[in-house]
């Protein structure tokens, strides 16, 4: 996916999970998921190649709506819509 995209995404909370390694990124995205209102949006930030098969599998088991992802050769960066 295009990052310019992202750049029109406003979240409503930041989680910079770079240099964590598994499973502390999804550890702490679902926290701070638990804490947000329906609707606020997440981006969450890692490093960890691990987060982005752990995050999105979270994210589709738990009912959440990953709005946006991008992946560069050095950092992941993800948009999570809380659901219900």
């Amino acid at each position: 996916m295009d990052d310019d995209k992202s750049k029109s995404i406003k979240p409503d909370f930041s989680l910079d999970m770079r240099g964590y390694f598994c499973p502390e990124p999804v550890f702490r995205t679902r926290q701070k998921i638990l804490e947000m209102k329906d609707g606020d949006i997440l981006e969450v930030l890692a490093d960890d190649p691990v987060a982005e098969e752990d995050i999105k599998s979270w994210v589709k088991k738990t009912g959440h709506d990953l709005i946006f992802f991008n992946k560069t050769e050095k950092s992941l960066k993800f948009f999570i819509c809380k659901i219900k």
